[in-house]
């Protein structure tokens, strides 16, 4: 199942209730681009290996890129957030209660980006979804084979990415340790850029899907078509998540960016390559096996096993403990506020 632009426009001017959906599901993408994108070229910037606004143009085209050709390769991050909860067989309650979990998200979003805290956008997106869900149908609203992928990407995004910044920083530093360090700083320049290049094609493949998955499934519930359970991502969707987040990065970026990539650890050009490389590969996997990762989550532990590999101490754990803390009351802050959220607009509406 897929719509065509044209069918999609012509809802839209014919369904207020579609409308409003769209306009939070846009809502939600533009403050995931202000701050989760921003994470994917923090460590560049921090290196000064390219200007923020040079690596914003960047990060913009390849969140395109990543959208694009992955959801051409695979969708399954899409399949999963859409299976993941169940709205009910009642598609005016449905669509009431996803747009109470999208104005629940934006809220928390909001205000994890005036406190400069990066949270997960798709923590947000998986908490806000699963509480409305609940509110309307009880335990019967989640999908347990599909949430527990949620359980799964947090694991991975901890642990491997960890291991791998850490792995990777110090196989690096070992193979470049007898070479010209002006030659190797040059290198690794470059390098920082093409990794956050990936790091930008990466959270598109992860993150745009989750939010095209979600805008489907507004788009569907308004048509009153609740049980479709496969679809195909239109390309004119993918182009209109990639500008949408863009635009996120372009508002609010430059905060996160100094928090992720500046406060957390203290990185030579060779260490940021290495988390980006880390976090790089995480996400892949993760995007071929349909686990929903959490960008920043990833970014942020590869960022840590990084500045593990050569003392505990050159980690600012005060920095750590507030994300941490970030990331841990998302999930039952966020599903809460969706919950409630719900119960209100089902009350309005």
């Amino acid at each position: 199942m897929s719509i065509s632009l044209a069918d999609f426009i012509s809802q839209l001017i014919s369904n207020p209730a579609l409308f409003i959906t769209v306009l939070l599901v846009l809502g939600v993408i533009l403050v995931n681009g202000w701050t989760d994108a921003p994470n994917a070229i923090a460590t560049c910037v921090s290196t000064r290996s390219i200007g923020p606004k040079s690596a914003i143009i960047m990060a913009a085209v390849f969140n395109f890129l990543g959208v694009f050709v992955m959801t051409l390769v695979n969708n399954a991050v899409a399949q999963t957030i859409y299976k993941m909860v169940d709205f009910g067989d009642n598609s005016k309650n449905a669509l009431i209660a996803l747009c109470a979990a999208l104005f629940a998200i934006v809220v928390w979003a909001t205000a994890a980006w005036v406190f400069g805290i990066p949270t997960s956008e798709s923590h947000a997106l998986i908490a806000g979804i699963t509480g409305a869900a609940i509110a309307l149908q009880g335990g019967q609203g989640i999908n347990g084979n599909e949430w527990i992928k949620v359980i799964y990407g947090l694991f991975l995004s901890s642990i491997l990415g960890f291991g791998l910044g850490f792995f990777i920083t110090r196989l690096t530093g070992f193979i470049c340790k007898p070479m010209d360090r002006r030659k190797t700083t040059r290198f690794f320049r470059t390098a920082q850029v093409t990794g956050g290049a990936t790091m930008a094609f990466m959270h598109g493949a992860q993150d745009g899907q989750k939010f095209m998955g979600v805008f489907l499934l507004g788009v569907f519930l308004a048509k009153g078509q609740g049980n479709i359970t496969s679809f195909e991502v239109p390309i004119w969707l993918m182009i209109l998540c990639s500008v949408v987040m863009a635009l996120g990065t372009s508002i609010g970026g430059y905060r996160i960016i100094k928090t992720v990539g500046m406060g957390m650890v203290k990185m030579d050009t060779f260490q940021g390559f290495s988390a980006d490389f880390a976090a790089t590969i995480c996400l892949l996997l993760a995007s071929f096996a349909g686990i929903p990762v959490s960008t920043t989550h990833t970014k942020t532990t590869a960022i840590m096993g990084v500045g593990a590999s050569k003392r505990l101490s050159n980690v600012n754990w005060g920095v750590v403990k507030e994300m941490t803390a970030a990331w841990i009351l998302t999930f039952p802050g966020c599903g809460l506020l969706g919950f409630i959220m719900s119960y209100i607009f089902m009350k309005i509406f």
